[in-house]
C-alpha cells in the first residue's frame, strides 16, 4: 500500500541514506530494508503464514455460516467507531468476501523498487504514477497470495482489493493483478481505488461500500490504515493501541498483517517513541575492559 507523504518521505530518507549510486554502476548494496522483504526467507514464510491463517480462518467461517446460518458480523468497522470500542457491521444474508490491500500485500513491486533502491533524492509520485501505468509485468504475487486467492474462490468467495492506487490507471491494474497470477479484477466491483466512492484517500469510505454488498470475513493490508484510518495516530499511540483490547483481538483473527519494513507509517517515530525513557541502556565497560 502506498500510503501519505509522511510515510513516504520516512522511506525516502531510509532509501536515500542506502542507494546513492548512479543507476549503472549497479555497485552498492540493496538496503536491508528491501533484503529482507523482496529477498528473504523470513519475509517470504510470514507472508505464507498470514495467508494460510487467513484462507483458513475464512474456511471456517464459511463452513460455520453453512452449518448453522444466522446473524454474522463483518470484520470492517461501523462508521462512528473508536479504538476504544470497535464495533463491526453486520452481515445480514450478504454473501462472503476478503478484502486485500495491493502493494506490499497482495503483490511486491519489484520493478519499482529496484529502481527506487537506486535513486537519490525523496518519494516522486510522477515516477510512482508512470509506475503503475507501465510496470504492470514487473511485480510479482506476494508469497501466498496466489494460492490463497485460488482457494477462497473455490469457496464461492469473492476476493476484493482496496488499494490506493489511482482510478486513472485501472486498466493497467487490474491487469498487472492478473498478470502476477492474482486473477481477473473490476473496477468499482472488485477492486477499489483511492477516490473511489468519496473522493478520498483513506480508505474507510470504500471499506463502508464494501461492507454495504459484502459479508467480509477477513481483511488483510501491509499498513494498519489497511484495516481502519483510527489508527491515523502518531507512532507510540498506534503501537499501543494494537496491543491493547479490543484491537488485539482482530489482529490474526479477522485482520491479518504482511510484513513491510521498506516504506510507510511503519517507518515513523523518533528516538521517544522507539525507545522509552526507563528501558534504556548504555554501555559502561569496567577498567580494564573494551
Amino acid at each position: 500500500m502506498r500510503v501519505s507523504p509522511r510515510a513516504a518521505l520516512a522511506s525516502a530518507l531510509l532509501l536515500g541514506g542506502c542507494a546513492t549510486v548512479a543507476p549503472s554502476a549497479q555497485t552498492a548494496s540493496v538496503p536491508p530494508s528491501m533484503q529482507y522483504l523482496y529477498g528473504s526467507g523470513e519475509a517470504a514464510a510470514l507472508s505464507e503464514q498470514a495467508y494460510t491463517a487467513l484462507t483458513e480462518h475464512v474456511r471456517m467461517f464459511v463452513a460455520s455460516r453453512a452449518a448453522k446460518p444466522g446473524p454474522r458480523q463483518s470484520v470492517i468497522l461501523a462508521p462512528g467507531t473508536t479504538l476504544e470500542r470497535m464495533v463491526t457491521l453486520p452481515c445480514g444474508d450478504k454473501p462472503v468476501a476478503a478484502v486485500f490491500d495491493m502493494d506490499e500485500t497482495a503483490v511486491l513491486n519489484l520493478g519499482y523498487e529496484y529502481d527506487a533502491a537506486r535513486r537519490a533524492g525523496p518519494y516522486d509520485q510522477a515516477r510512482w504514477d508512470r509506475w503503475e501505468r507501465t510496470g504492470g509485468d514487473r511485480i510479482v504475487a506476494a508469497p501466498g497470495a496466489a494460492r490463497a486467492f485460488y482457494e477462497l474462490r473455490r469457496m464461492g468467495v469473492t476476493v476484493i482489493v482496496n488499494s490506493n492506487r489511482t482510478a486513472a490507471a485501472a486498466n493497467q491494474t487490474a491487469q498487472a493483478l492478473a498478470g502476477a497470477g492474482l486473477g481477473r479484477f473490476v473496477h468499482g466491483e472488485t477492486l477499489f481505488l483511492r477516490g473511489d466512492v468519496d473522493g478520498k484517500a483513506a480508505k474507510d469510505g470504500r471499506r463502508t461500500a464494501i461492507a454495504a454488498r459484502w459479508c467480509v470475513a477477513a481483511m488483510a493490508g501491509d499498513q494498519l490504515a489497511d484495516f481502519t484510518d483510527l489508527f491515523d495516530q502518531p507512532p507510540a499511540t498506534r503501537r499501543a493501541a494494537v496491543s491493547a483490547v479490543p484491537a488485539s483481538r482482530f489482529f490474526g483473527v479477522w485482520w491479518f498483517v504482511l510484513p513491510n519494513p521498506v516504506y510507510g507509517t511503519g517507518l515513523e517515530g523518533g528516538w521517544n517513541d522507539v525507545f522509552p525513557a526507563g528501558k534504556r541502556w548504555a554501555d559502561a565497560p569496567a577498567k580494564g575492559e573494551r
